[in-house]
């Protein structure tokens, strides 16, 4: 009784005491519980669901099927069997915010200021920001992710955005002309609702349907049919599609080398899986080869980017001790959706805008000697010309490429210029920092006080509260029209100092550690089937045994020199 006693006294002292210190200037063992509990909170907060908004009835699935039970469907259908279209393509994104919050920019506030002013006053790179503590790998890998994590979609039927332009903007085309998010057909036409909903072209789980795809169609394309491999040439390179000259993939939108390149490398991390399996039980189909080497193969990523890519780019020792909590507690336990249907939010896609990741340059040098083989512009990088590199520069000497290279720093002034006036085939040109803006107007995602707000994070008060760089201060203050309140998130978050050793805000972390238990925790491939009897006790020691650095050197092996003085697949590698 006196040591309970005591006990609490210690933690109501200790807690007295730290209430006002931020979390990530804690030691990590007085960390852990604050951050323990700044999850909790935003558990019971910052979870809303967006099937409540009417829409129209959707067939029944009917009853969960013995290979549903024991592996992912194509389109992320019973994944819970309780409630089958759970996370599926097709489904609505979820909120971080209370619906009724969620408030989508109508007429002139769509538009003011004007997003395209947002990206030239505020976005421009004028000088590259390095993220020295990162190497290119970390870039190219988020985006992969997300391509299996989300996509909104293009309304091609509806009036485009108008965006204003400045007199002497030299903009090609006027007025400039961006495309609306593909609304939801889901909802009925007599619904007088206000709250906007949106669907997820993709399967909203952790599945790779970056490579296996979300419908069976693009399966079919990338599988071999033939000993539950995916389909690859002899040259160790994708299929390549003759009409778009991309690889063929399971999700190959905005592609550039270092899509082609995890693309590629995971493509063949499920082959040497199948492999194993089929050496385990030589009496299985190609069916059932394919569908644990997928489940496998998306564990690994999974495990990846919680124990290897989050503490990379958020080096900081607290959190690199709660992802590895995470990813030793969560498998094998009690699948829990804390109250709220899973999906992935429209606040989740809104913090993970990071285009500033993108260098203007590369250079692609020899492992073998150190030089530079060839340099290259980002525009040389991107769709088409991704082919052009992977034929003429080695898969190794591209990996070990990005390993020495840096990211840009996730911050105002770092966007690419490129991508301030892309030009796509067949596509009007964009201003994709504009559109970044833009996108969360659209979707209703709030301001960056607001969300602030909503998130349990004071309010800023001031210009220069927002961030230490004088310089930048006055510029959000010009472009807001001197209201700190109408700064958007985008720009907020940009503005941020970041944590040490973090390399996006604090305002963006509160969301990423809600959702980074959430995809793990609310998924039974991940809970309470990731056992044997699902994956099979060799599906899993692969699983243990392996991470980025063990598939690297697997499939690179001239790589093993260099990675053996590597502890980290995405921090900076030594150079030759």
């Amino acid at each position: 009784m006196a040591d309970t006693i005591l006990s609490r006294s210690f933690n109501r002292l200790t807690g007295f005491f730290t209430s006002w210190i931020p979390w990530h200037r804690l030691p990590t063992l007085l960390a852990i519980p604050r951050l323990l509990r700044i999850r909790e909170r935003l558990r019971d907060r910052n979870l809303h669901d967006t099937s409540k908004v009417a829409s129209t009835a959707s067939p029944p699935l009917g009853k969960p099927e013995p290979p549903h039970r024991a592996s992912r469907t194509v389109d992320g259908t019973f994944n819970d069997l309780d409630q089958p279209r759970m996370g599926s393509a097709g489904a609505r994104f979820g909120r971080n915010v209370p619906l009724d919050r969620t408030h989508p920019a109508e007429g002139s506030a769509l538009v003011t200021p004007s997003p395209r002013t947002v990206s030239l006053e505020l976005m421009t790179r004028h000088k590259f920001q390095p993220a020295t503590s990162l190497n290119l790998l970390a870039a190219a890998w988020i985006q992969f992710m997300v391509h299996d994590w989300l996509s909104h979609g293009h309304n091609e039927k509806t009036d485009p955005i108008e965006v204003p332009l400045r007199d002497d903007d030299d903009w090609p085309e006027r007025p400039m002309l961006v495309r609306r998010t593909r609304r939801d057909p889901t909802r009925p036409p007599s619904s007088t609702e206000k709250i906007p909903t949106f669907l997820n072209t993709e399967t909203h789980w952790w599945d790779g349907s970056q490579l296996y795809g979300s419908d069976q169609e693009t399966m079919g394309k990338v599988r071999s049919e033939k000993d539950g491999k995916l389909t690859i040439g002899s040259d160790g390179l994708l299929p390549l599609d003759p009409h778009t000259g991309i690889d063929i993939s399971g999700v190959t939108g905005n592609w550039w080398v270092g899509l082609s390149m995890l693309h590629t490398i995971f493509t063949l991390e499920h082959n040497a899986i199948a492999d194993r399996l089929r050496a385990k039980f030589p009496s299985w189909s190609d069916e059932e080869l394919f569908s644990h080497a997928r489940l496998v193969n998306a564990a690994l990523m999974a495990k990846i980017h919680t124990i290897e890519w989050t503490p990379a780019i958020l080096a900081h020792p607290t959190v690199k001790l709660a992802m590895n909590g995470n990813w030793l507690t969560i498998p094998r336990s009690r699948t829990d959706h804390h109250g709220v249907p899973y999906s992935i939010t429209e606040d989740f896609v809104a913090v993970y805008r990071m285009h500033p990741l993108m260098p203007d340059d590369y250079a692609f040098c020899s492992i073998d000697s150190g030089t530079v083989i060839q340099e290259r512009t980002l525009g040389d990088v991107l769709g088409k010309h991704a082919r052009e590199i992977m034929t003429q520069v080695s898969l190794t000497d591209l990996f070990y490429s990005f390993g020495i290279a840096h990211p840009g720093a996730i911050t105002l002034h770092n966007y690419p210029r490129l991508f301030q006036r892309f030009e796509r085939d067949d596509a009007p040109i964009i201003d994709l920092a504009a559109v970044d803006v833009l996108r969360d107007r659209e979707l209703g995602v709030p301001l960056y006080n607001e969300f602030r707000k909503l998130i349990d994070l004071p309010r800023i008060e001031t210009f220069e509260a927002l961030t230490d760089n004088k310089e930048w201060a006055q510029e959000i203050r010009r472009v807001y029209d001197n209201n700190i309140d109408k700064v958007d998130l985008m720009v907020g978050l940009f503005a941020e100092r970041p944590p040490k050793g973090f390399g996006f805000s604090e305002t963006a972390f509160r969301i990423f550690i809600l959702m980074a238990t959430r995809r793990l925790k609310s998924d039974r491939f991940f809970t309470i089937d990731y056992c044997p009897e699902v994956y099979t006790q060799p599906g899993l020691d692969w699983v243990d045994q392996n991470n980025m650095l063990t598939i690297l050197k697997r499939h690179y092996p001239k790589l093993g020199g260099i990675l053996g003085q590597v502890k980290n697949a995405f921090a900076p590698w030594p150079r030759k």
